[in-house]
């Protein structure tokens, strides 16, 4: 709440130690990962048979740059880092590491992307699904994609266990509009974050052409 009234900072340089998670995969996962898979864990608990969707803007981009540098230099790539560097990677070991077989999603969908994941996730509800995790987490972009950058990144990763609303929830609705950046500069992820910590009434932004609105209803 601290962050979220502008009261302190943070720049994500403590790596999660996700206990919950055997040693064996935990050490598969890079700083990304572990930041999701722990938020994950703390959200759903010993909860199984929940559908998931893994939310990341650029996922393992900086796992990427490195396949790719190893590529330019001929020098052999790790069959392990291939692997965990593919978007569903990290939904991947989460399920694995808890035996679960529910419906896993892994979508990354631009600067809307957590809109889009809970679009997603209205859809499984509406499908009769009781409850769905979501997980949005994003790291900054590596240096060598620094010109791309259109926020203030930083390492963060947040969950949401969503189920139908009844008297109070939330409501998503969209229209055609300009792209305007955010006024504090923040990412889509952790401005959606921050209106849903301070429980503000009405959030719009713009982004992907579309002008989002988020509206809480309460009584």
């Amino acid at each position: 709440m601290a962050w979220a009234r502008g009261e302190i900072g943070f720049n994500g340089d403590r790596e999660p130690p996700v206990k919950a998670m055997a040693p064996m995969l935990r050490r598969r996962a890079g700083f990304l990962s572990k930041m999701a898979l722990e938020v994950a864990y703390d959200c759903l608990g010993q909860k199984v048979d929940v559908p998931t969707i893994f939310c990341s803007r650029h996922g393992e981009a900086l796992r990427s740059v490195e396949l790719l540098t190893d590529l330019a230099k001929r020098a052999p790539l790790s069959p392990t880092s291939f692997g965990l560097s593919v978007h569903n990677a990290t939904g991947g070991l989460f399920s694995i590491a808890r035996a679960d077989h529910a419906n896993s999603i892994a979508l990354s969908a631009g600067a809307s992307g957590v809109e889009h994941a809970v679009i997603e996730a209205c859809g499984l509800l509406a499908e009769g699904t009781t409850e769905v995790l979501l997980v949005v987490y994003d790291c900054p972009l590596p240096t060598i994609y620094a010109s791309f950058q259109d926020c203030d990144e930083r390492p963060f990763a947040w969950a949401w266990l969503l189920k139908p609303a009844r008297e109070d929830g939330y409501s998503l609705r969209w229209r055609a509009g300009k792209n305007v950046r955010s006024h504090n500069g923040l990412p889509g992820g952790l401005e959606i974050f921050r209106f849903f910590l301070l429980m503000g009434r009405v959030l719009e932004r713009a982004s992907d052409g579309r002008q989002w609105i988020w509206t809480r209803h309460a009584k």
